[in-house]
């Protein structure tokens, strides 16, 4: 086998894995903010640019290191994205709830029901737990 085919395989399947990784791997704590993502992904797309400018000008090992790292960082913001917080936007970019539930009617409540209905339960006699 020729050694330019094992690097190529070799890249081929480690971009692969890169990709896999960032699909299936646990979700990191929290994601990171949207313009970071941004950034990241407007990185790839300057590396990729560059790596077909390298393609046409016939620097193919130059082109090749471009496109893999583009697609590294790539799989990289999409890991980073599927953080469970917010990702900490910042003030403006969340969305705002322009029509909040109505809240509990306190003034129709009955409090003689509901300190009836504590005592009840706070008298009712309980099993000791099993094992204590």
């Amino acid at each position: 086998m020729a050694s330019s085919l094992v690097w190529k395989l070799a890249l081929a399947i480690a971009l692969a894995g890169a990709i896999i990784i960032s699909a299936s791997a646990r979700a990191p704590r929290a994601s990171l903010p949207r313009a970071d993502l941004r950034r990241l992904l407007l990185g790839a797309a300057a590396l990729y640019a560059a790596a077909l400018l390298a393609a046409l000008k016939h620097h193919e090992q130059l082109s090749v290191l471009l496109f893999a790292t583009g697609v590294l960082i790539t799989a990289l913001a999409r890991w980073l994205s599927r953080g469970h917080g917010d990702g900490g936007l910042p003030p403006g970019d969340e969305p705002l709830d322009l029509h909040p539930p109505p809240g509990p009617d306190l003034e129709q409540f009955d409090w003689a029901q509901f300190e009836r209905e504590l005592r009840a339960y706070m008298d009712r006699s309980r099993d000791p737990v099993p094992g204590r």
